[in-house]
């Protein structure tokens, strides 16, 4: 018998646009290898312009979901992303600690692209005290690693995303990676910390448009490598190319965001067969 892929166990929210959400997650997740596992926590009302309605599912049903695939599967990672309530936030934490060898990776979705919110402060406040502690990786985009760590007296716009990343750590995950595509920025910088500072900072080339899904497709992208294998530092490095890569590819099908192509690799075997079958000269 072959041996089978990494599993890894996604939280998140439905996505009917398949462009974020657990769609993103999926197709991240089987496109590196691993093979999924879904538990939604919220259903959603959107499109690729933006999200009308969210609809929190009972924690409950989140905790069934979970429990049923974790007493028949082996688990390699946990991925959690959109949560949709405090008592989610509560019941994910609880299901989680119940496995502390299992890594985390925690995509903190606070909004989207448009700016339509996904959590109040209540729900932010969940997070850090219950999730963070257990989270392996966290990985927020600049916007959010402000947000995470504002207190009422500060102006965001004036903290230094340095500062976020060690106001993020103190909360007791291991690495944060902050993405810099919200920034004011000719380049795209990611930066990965540690305890100790600074692991790495990788920059990459700014693409044209707005992509929907762009960090869920991260956030899985480094569980899959972590599930593979990869020490955190290489796996961030290897999920931020492939991520690239899906934006660099991304297509428009609606009249919204673009949505990455998770699945670039076969589009470009395919159209590179092609090209090797027409360049064969025809034998006399």
């Amino acid at each position: 018998m072959l041996q089978p892929p990494p599993i890894v166990l996604s939280f998140s929210a439905n996505d009917s646009s398949g462009g974020a959400g657990i769609q993103a997650d999926t197709l991240t997740l089987a496109s590196m290898g691993c093979h999924p596992l879904s538990v939604i926590t919220a259903i959603t009302v959107q499109d690729t312009v933006g999200v009308d309605d969210v609809m929190a599912l009972d924690p409950g049903w989140v905790a069934d979901q979970a429990r049923a695939v974790l007493e028949d599967m082996p688990v390699h990672v946990f991925k959690i992303g959109m949560l949709g309530s405090v008592e989610n936030i509560a019941t994910i934490a609880e299901i989680v600690s119940d496995y502390p060898d299992i890594p985390v990776v925690l995509d903190p979705i606070l909004s989207s692209g448009r700016g339509d919110e996904f959590a109040n402060e209540d729900m932010i406040l969940a997070m850090r005290e219950l999730l963070f502690p257990q989270t392996t990786i966290i990985t927020p985009n600049s916007i959010e690693a402000r947000r995470l760590v504002q207190d009422e007296m500060e102006d965001s716009d004036e903290l230094e995303l340095e500062q976020c990343g060690e106001r993020i750590l103190h909360m007791g995950c291991e690495y944060v990676l902050i993405t810099g595509a919200h920034e004011n920025t000719r380049q795209v910088t990611n930066t990965l910390y540690r305890g100790s500072g600074v692991v790495r900072s990788d920059v990459w080339q700014r693409l044209t448009g707005s992509y929907h899904g762009s960090g869920c497709t991260l956030a899985s992208a480094i569980a899959a490598t972590i599930a593979n294998g990869l020490p955190v530092s290489d796996g961030v490095y290897e999920a931020q190319e492939y991520t690239w890569q899906a934006l660099k590819s991304g297509f428009h099908p609606g009249m919204g965001q673009y949505l990455p192509d998770r699945l670039f690799w076969a589009r470009n075997e395919h159209d590179s067969k092609e090209e090797d079958e027409l360049d064969v000269e025809p034998k006399d």
